[in-house]
């Protein structure tokens, strides 16, 4: 074999190492696939539905008729779960949308509008900051109401301190490297450096963030249901079904174990999701 087969070969096993998935991984792909079935096509999971009410089949334990067992009114809870996750998962996507908007929009002006304008945004994002991120969410409930648009509101305006701060961060980077600096002597104008050099690589690490942000804008969601501050009952949603099922935990655990463990996975499989994507573009950087 000669000298550059031996290198082509070497470059290979390279990227196959690089591309290899581990084995959580593996399983977390599997998890967030169904989550994506249940989401766009829960007919495929289960075909029971999820609010019919049977009072004889009340309170039965994980079965092969019913999976995860029923709750109080008979509903069958693998139907609700599945159900609950196009809720539950359409909720924290569009909070993570939400927040990285505006966390873009806080971002930009602070890390690219000048030093006056960089002192008013920061000092906007550190008032946000005294906040918890969840007492955050629950003023704004308190001033606009209850329900599931709402909540997803306000996971989304908790959020965006946080990825404003990364985000003007990654702006100020790039701001004074050697290409931004090669294009400004180019006499390329600020908008143009903005639009064609800085953001389109301060954008590349969103993606990170987003799939690590969902899991957390999820857990969000069904605590602010759990509360009864989100989707309100008889909804199929994960953080409503574990407040509705609290009153039976000590005789049927099913209710609130099985809803639980969604939110536990979902919030794991984006994790392992996001890590795995940092370390991927690290590699590749």
């Amino acid at each position: 074999m000669s000298e550059l087969d031996l290198r082509t070969a070497a470059a290979s096993a390279t990227h196959v190492r690089r591309v290899r998935l581990s084995v959580g991984e593996v399983l977390a792909s599997l998890f967030v696939l169904f989550l994506v079935v249940a989401t766009i096509a829960p007919g495929v999971l289960s075909s029971i539905d999820p609010n019919a009410i049977s009072a004889k089949e009340a309170f039965e334990s994980p079965s092969t008729d019913h999976w995860f067992g029923t709750d109080e009114s008979g509903r069958d809870i693998y139907s609700r779960v599945v159900a609950g996750t196009s809720t539950s998962l359409l909720i924290g996507i569009s909070a993570t949308a939400i927040g990285l908007t505006l966390g873009l929009i806080l971002g930009v002006l602070a890390g690219f509008g000048g030093r006056a304008l960089d002192f008013t945004v920061n000092r906007v994002i550190e008032v946000l900051f005294a906040f918890p991120g969840l007492l955050l969410a629950l003023l704004v409930i308190v001033i606009a109401g209850p329900g599931p648009v709402t909540a997803t509101i306000a996971v989304g305006l908790s959020t965006a301190p946080g990825y404003a701060r990364i985000i003007r961060g990654q702006l100020i980077s790039i701001r004074s490297s050697g290409y931004v600096e090669a294009a400004r002597v180019l006499g390329h104008g600020r908008w143009r450096v903005l639009t064609r050099h800085i953001l389109p690589n301060a954008l590349a690490p969103l993606v990170v963030l987003a799939t690590l942000g969902v899991g957390q804008a999820v857990v969000w969601a069904a605590a602010l249901s759990y509360l009864g501050l989100g989707a309100q009952p008889p909804a199929a949603e994960w953080g409503a079904m574990l407040s509705a099922g609290r009153t039976y935990i000590g005789t049927a655990w099913w209710l609130t174990v099985f809803p639980g463990l969604m939110i536990v996975l979902t919030t794991i499989a984006t994790t392992v999701l996001g890590r795995s994507l940092t370390r991927r573009t690290a590699a590749n950087a």
